[in-house]
Order: structure tokens, then C-alpha cells, then sequence
């Protein structure tokens, strides 16, 4: 180990900065959100450091650099384009003993400064020991995007609780035990859902009765296939889980991406199969989550897009269960944007309407004349087995024959299949699209020809996405 990792504290501690520019600011921006009282010696200022001055956020000591200047500080940083004189303020500090940091001139540098995460108080820092700079930023820009926001929050929260969870348990690993189920469960979800008094309430609960682990359930949208349109929320989420409960639509990308040691129950359901029923979903999440388990509900697309999420959230309201909600990419924005085709288009289509075709028996009788205006687009979701009615009825209700439209079999995967035709070829398209599908119709087809980047992309780089043109 080139170099000890260790977290100064510079509260009120003064810190010299040689250089006056840009670079030199960029570290007193960092030092100032530590509380350091930065003292500046440079010729002159650049403008950002001219206003900390004038707001008395820093102190422009001199405007020349002399050794005695270091007697009374606790680190140094020279930031100049004088090599000579940041030499010179290196040999000085060393010879007092001084921690010093001459910027981008690493052997020149008693301690560096890391990437940083900032989560404060939960800061991480990632360092290369100034061998490979670029990759420490972007080993930071990874960690970034995986740890929340709120974790700082959370940090904040469980500090105000130390005490209190000290005095509960007296072992150490009951503390551990307390604070894991905590870090891991309905805590965290409150805190990160904007709701610190009931994130409290939950630690007071479980310091009464830490046996009693409360579950809930959390629903997610894992988009139309491809695992890069999850989101960063829905992935920190499938890491944290105890059991989830899935879909058919779901990728298998996206499941590699469910927490190990997580059990997983699929619950999906295909046209004409259903393997689970709906009313044995819910029971099962709100069965997992009353025996105190964390439970993810995973679904392709959306899940209040078609996709029954908000009958499972009924069930889980009516049960007491706590739930939040992680929306994802629904199919009718994932598949149409990697297909080239933009759902509105002030040439083509005013508007867009999202629907199903599989309506329950029972349910309203879906309006054509309104489907069948034009200057619209049409999304279709399960839509393939009804496919002959739906071009028929809207043919009947005036929507020419010639209408454009497109079967997006698989939207978003490496084996992406897109079909284009004209409405009066819809049935033979449908029947040849994988599952899942979606039918999109309306002017705006036209502009697959021009945008289809992903079959582009796809095919240079050796993949398996297609497109069949029957127009």
C-alpha cells in the first residue's frame, strides 16, 4: 500500500493554497465543504476566488510565497504553473513536517487527494496512488450511480440512534444484527421514500421488539428487456431484496442483476397459460411480506402500465402491508424508441394512446371511431392474437388500409424483430413477431427508415436484431 487512506478532520484548521487560478480553486472548493479556514498566496486571483475573498469565505494572504507562511498551518497545496516554486514548497513543507500536496506532480506529494463519493457523513474515497487517475474517476462515477442519495440521510438518522441502540443491547453483535435488519429493510425504504418520522418510528419499533421484523413490498418496473433501462433506483432495490417475484416479460439480463442469495418465484403469466393467478399473487406477497421478508415484485415495462400493479398495491393496502412504487421504461417508450419510431411527431401524430388488447370479457366495449381517427399513434400492447380484429375494426371505422404500422417483437433485446407493413398486413405480421410484441400504428412508422439506430448498431457490431419490411 502506497499510501495510508485516512479521513482528516480540517475543522477550523488553517490549509495554505499556493496558486491562485483554477485549478487551485477547484481544491478550496473541496476544503471549504471540510470547514478548513484556507489562506491563499498567489500574484493574483481568478474570478471565482476574487468573490470567496470579497464574501470572507477565504483569506488572500500574500501574493509571495515564504517559508515562515507554513509555521502555522496544518497541510499545505501548491496549485501554481511555476515548477520551480511548487518544488520549492514542497522542500519547505517536508522540512516542517508539513502534509503537502503539489498538484498533478505526484512524487511531489506527501498525501493526494482521492475520487470522492459524498454521502456525508458517509464519504468513499478510491484512489490509484496517483498511477491511474482516470480510473479512479471512473470506479467513482460507477459508485455514484450504485449508492443512493439518501444514504447520507440514513447515516445522519442511525448516529442520532447510537445510543439509544447501545443501551438496548449490550452485545456487539446484537447491535450489528439491529443495525443490518435496519440498513436493509423498511428503514431504509422510508429514508429513501422522503419519510424520515415514519423511518424513526421503525427504529423505535424494532429497539422494542427486534424480533418482530416488519416486511414490505416494493414494486418494480424492470423496462421492456434490455438490463440498461433499469433504473438506478430499481437496481438498488433488486440488491436489496429478501424474495421477488416475477414476470415471464422479465429479462434474464435483468435477473442477473437480482440480489444472489434472494429467492426468486416466478408468477408470470403468457395469453392462454397462466401459470399463477392473479388473486394467488397477491396472497403470496402479502403472505412473504407478513413474515417479515423484503419483497420485490419485478415487472416488464411498467407495472402500472397494463401491468396490474396497482390490484397488487389494493392487496397490500388492504393487508397494512408498507409498499413503494419504482416505476420503470413501459414497452410502448422502450420498444418504439429502439425501433426509430417516435410515438408523436408534430408532422405525423398529435397524440398517442396506449392500449391493451386484452380486455377482460366483461369490461367497457373499446371505442374504434376514436382509435380510428388519424394524426395519432396507436401503442398496442398484447395485441397479437387479436391483431386481424383490431385492423379490421379499424378499418371499418375509416383508418385507411394503408396506414403504416410496425410489430416490435422483443423491443429493446439483441434479438429485437421489427416488422413494418400497412394495416391491411397486420394479422400476417403479428404472426410472425416473438413474444413479447407490440403493435404500433399510425404515420409515424414512416420514420423507422431514417431513425433505426439500434438494428444499425446491432448489425455492425454482429448482433441479433432484424428488420422485415412487407410495405
Amino acid at each position: 500500500m502506497d499510501y495510508l487512506p485516512i479521513f482528516a478532520d480540517l475543522k477550523s484548521k488553517p490549509v495554505l493554497v499556493v496558486g491562485g487560478g483554477e485549478i487551485a480553486a477547484r481544491k478550496i472548493e473541496l476544503l471549504l465543504r471540510t470547514g478548513a479556514q484556507v489562506q491563499i498566496v498567489a500574484r493574483e486571483l481568478c474570478e471565482v476566488l476574487q468573490s470567496s475573498v470579497d464574501s470572507h469565505e477565504v483569506t488572500w494572504l500574500a501574493t509571495a510565497f515564504s517559508e515562515t507562511q507554513l509555521d502555522t498551518v496544518f497541510l499545505v497545496i501548491a496549485a501554481t504553473d511555476d515548477s520551480a516554486l511548487n518544488a520549492h514548497v514542497f522542500a519547505a513543507a517536508n522540512r516542517r513536517y508539513r502534509l503537502v500536496n503539489v498538484v498533478d506532480d505526484q512524487p511531489k506529494c506527501s498525501f493526494i487527494f482521492p475520487s470522492i463519493v459524498d454521502r456525508s457523513p458517509l464519504v468513499v474515497a478510491i484512489s490509484s496512488s496517483g498511477t491511474a487517475p482516470v480510473l479512479a474517476r471512473i470506479l467513482r462515477e460507477k459508485l455514484e450511480a450504485l449508492l443512493p442519495a439518501n444514504l447520507g440521510q440514513m447515516a445522519h438518522i442511525a448516529g442520532e440512534w447510537r445510543n439509544k441502540v447501545k443501551q438496548r443491547f449490550s452485545k456487539m453483535s446484537d447491535r450489528r444484527r439491529f443495525w443490518e435488519t435496519a440498513f436493509n429493510g423498511l428503514f431504509a425504504s422510508q429514508v429513501a421514500a422522503g419519510d424520515v418520522q415514519g423511518a424513526k418510528q421503525t427504529l423505535d419499533r424494532q429497539l422494542e421488539a427486534p424480533q418482530q421484523a416488519r416486511g414490505e413490498i416494493v414494486l418494480v418496473g424492470a423496462g421492456p428487456g434490455d438490463s440498461g433501462l433499469l433504473t438506478l433506483r430499481g437496481l438498488q432495490v433488486m440488491q436489496q431484496a429478501d424474495v421477488v417475484l416475477y414476470d415471464h416479460l422479465v429479462s434474464n439480463d435483468i435477473l442477473d442483476l437480482v440480489r444472489r442469495d434472494a429467492d426468486r418465484i416466478c408468477v408470470g403469466k403468457r395469453a392462454g397459460a397462466h401459470s399463477v393467478a392473479q388473486e394467488e399473487t397477491n396472497r403470496l406477497l402479502v403472505s412473504l411480506a407478513q413474515k417479515g421478508k423484503r419483497v420485490v415484485r419485478l415487472k416488464g415495462g411498467d407495472p402500472f402500465i397494463f401491468g396490474r400493479g396497482g390490484e397488487e398495491l389494493q392487496a397490500a393496502q388492504k393487508a397494512g402491508i408498507p409498499f413503494q412504487v419504482v416505476p420503470g421504461v413501459t414497452a410502448a417508450s422502450g420498444a418504439t424508441a429502439y425501433a426509430g419510431i417516435p410515438l408523436t411527431h408534430r408532422d405525423y401524430a398529435h397524440s398517442v394512446q396506449f392500449i391493451t388488447g386484452h380486455c377482460r370479457p366483461d369490461g367497457s366495449p373499446i371505442e374504434w371511431a376514436a382509435m380510428a381517427r388519424g394524426h395519432q399513434t396507436l401503442a398496442i400492447y398484447m395485441g397479437t392474437v387479436k391483431a386481424a380484429e383490431i385492423s379490421q375494426q379499424l378499418m371499418i371505422h375509416g383508418r385507411s388500409a394503408t396506414t403504416p404500422v410496425a410489430v416490435i417483437g422483443r423491443g429493446t433485446r439483441q434479438d429485437q424483430l421489427v416488422l413494418i407493413g400497412t394495416l391491411d398486413q397486420l394479422e400476417e405480421l403479428a404472426q410472425q413477431a416473438p413474444s413479447p410484441a407490440l403493435l404500433v400504428i399510425g404515420d409515424v412508422v414512416n420514420l423507422h427508415k431514417q431513425l433505426a439506430w439500434f438494428q444499425h448498431s446491432a448489425q455492425q457490431a454482429g448482433r441479433g436484431s432484424a428488420v422485415v419490411n412487407l410495405a
